[in-house]
């Protein structure tokens, strides 16, 4: 994840001082790169102790990588704005319609190459191949998530794998409580604090199916909730009018989970794809 947005999520954890430095950096990520460590605990009216603090905080082992993160955080940006001719992607009502299509741009993009990016290709292989062999898959979803899993749901059943999903908590509690070891439950929630959600993946664990997140926060109550966890890196605009790099971001891993869960298939799913193209089309 960019660090600017680790920084942003450990916020609320960090102690008084150390949140002062953290607000001071998000607001101006350049004074990381440009200034020593000395020098930011002297802006920030702190001490160089907690700065070296609040970047163990973050998950840095000193300022030393904290400074390297942040530079490639700016280097990041700085070519984002070279790309789409925008200083900040965030979202203004005042913004032109040439601005608007230009940051969502930056954003979905972003998304897409930070997910990708960030993704443990063992840990997801190991989902696709739990997918592919899998006595039911369950989905679960509620909001905009829920029409990601929907979009999985039509995929695998293109391939032959019945995959099941409901929006609807009364019947997606109960699909979930009677899942078994050798089923799968994939459940999808961008901040990972979807009370629906999180229960679900809750009964389907107790019930002795292998529950895999989907979500932007690895720390969140549903990453807690299940066995394994699969990461997006979507940055939300603070004016958030809808989920849109969030839901983009589910997409491009849940298509790289779907086409790894297709190679596991093998020939197998030649049949139901030319099976599902007949009847799509007629011929």
């Amino acid at each position: 994840m960019d660090v600017i947005e680790v920084v942003r999520a450990a916020l609320p954890g960090l102690r008084a001082a150390e949140a002062r430095v953290a607000r001071r950096v998000i607001a101006d990520p350049t004074l990381v790169v440009d200034l020593t460590i000395s020098d930011l605990a002297r802006l920030c009216e702190t001490s160089l102790a907690t700065v070296a603090r609040f970047a163990q905080a973050v998950g840095f082992s000193g300022y030393r990588e904290l400074r390297v993160a942040f530079a490639g955080s700016v280097a990041r940006a700085q070519a984002d704005r070279a790309r789409f001719g925008v200083d900040d992607a965030s979202i203004d009502l005042e913004d032109t319609i040439g601005k608007v299509a230009a940051k969502i741009a930056a954003r979905e993009i972003g998304a897409i190459e930070q997910t990708v990016d960030g993704l443990d290709f063992v840990l997801l292989d190991r989902v696709a191949l739990a997918i592919a062999t899998a006595g039911r898959v369950q989905l679960f979803g509620q909001a905009a998530s829920s029409l990601t899993a929907q979009d999985l749901r039509l995929k695998l059943a293109r391939i032959g794998i019945v995959a099941e999903h409901s929006g609807d908590p009364h019947i997606a509690l109960p699909a979930a409580a009677v899942l078994r070891d050798g089923d799968v439950a994939l459940a999808i929630s961008h901040d990972g604090t979807t009370a629906e959600t999180i229960r679900c993946a809750e009964v389907a664990r107790g019930a002795g199916a292998l529950t895999v997140a989907v979500t932007n926060a690895p720390r969140s109550p549903l990453s807690r909730a299940v066995d394994l966890v699969l990461e997006t890196r979507a940055k939300e605009s603070p004016l958030r009018l809808a989920a849109m790099p969030s839901r983009i971001a589910q997409l491009a891993l849940l298509d790289v989970l779907f086409v790894r869960v297709v190679q596991h298939r093998g020939g197998a799913v030649a049949d139901p794809l030319r099976a599902t193209r007949r009847a799509v089309t007629g011929g």
